[in-house]
């Protein structure tokens, strides 16, 4: 009876233990709200389409550095942007012009659903987030994502591990010490 008890009081500390670790890292409703992602979603598949959709990221990444460098808020973040909605879009047409791509891009931002990510001890839960949309031609293909605020992006090189690196705020930080001189 005694190695019963012991098994049991085992087996609920594990799965207690369990259940707090895959939970640790998952954002509150109220963090969600704070992100403000960008989506850039490529025309379509083609290794073509998919590599002017990351001139398109480095353009608009640069584009936007400056201007969201100094928000506090997601809120500030999200008025700042919009208010640039339409230069984002004209920047994009650029790149894919000089590029040959003449189908064009949207940009706006809105509430979208989006999946849970996860990334190595990172998870972004599933919901609703305000987002920058940059919809590249139909916008069918593979999209790049970051969160412009606060600044966090991803790079996922293929074949191997998810390692965390924040463009955005790289570029800020030199932004700022270039700014300073």
């Amino acid at each position: 009876m005694n190695k019963i008890c012991i098994i049991f009081l085992l087996s609920i500390i594990i799965i207690l233990t369990a259940v707090g670790f895959s939970t640790s890292n998952v954002p509150s409703a109220t963090a969600q709200t704070e992100y403000l992602r960008m989506h850039i979603r490529a025309n379509s598949d083609s290794a073509q389409d998919q590599a002017v959709k990351y001139e398109v990221r480095d353009a608009l990444v640069e584009y936007l550095t400056p201007l969201v460098a100094e928000c506090t808020s997601r809120d500030k973040a999200e008025k700042i942007i919009s208010s640039h909605a339409d230069l984002l879009s004209v920047e994009a047409e650029k790149v894919l012009k000089k590029e040959g791509f003449y189908y064009g891009a949207t940009v706006a931002v809105k509430w979208e659903s989006f999946p849970t990510r996860v990334y190595d001890k990172y998870v972004l839960e599933a919901g609703e987030y305000l987002s920058l949309i940059v919809e590249l031609g139909s916008g069918e293909g593979a999209n790049w994502w970051c969160v412009v605020y606060p600044p966090l992006c991803f790079a996922a090189p293929s074949g191997t591990n998810v390692r965390y690196k924040s463009k955005i705020l790289e570029i800020i930080r030199l932004w700022q010490e270039n700014r300073g001189k």
